[in-house]
């Protein structure tokens, strides 16, 4: 399976990732809010709507 941030073959000691490096780009996009899972879950009463991520542009 190859490294899903630069697609080289994948390196046990960091998989699914290739290197170190790639693994902190990854935690830097979820960190950063590239990654979105959506749910149909209504925020809890008194919390806020979160806003939705911006675009990178």
């Amino acid at each position: 399976m190859p490294c899903p941030i630069c697609k080289k073959e994948a390196d046990p000691a960091y998989a699914p990732f290739c290197s170190k490096r790639c693994a902190d780009v990854d935690l830097n996009r979820w960190l950063g809010g590239v990654y979105v899972m959506h749910t149909n879950e209504a925020p809890p009463e008194g919390e806020p709507e979160p806003a939705p991520p911006e675009k990178p542009g």
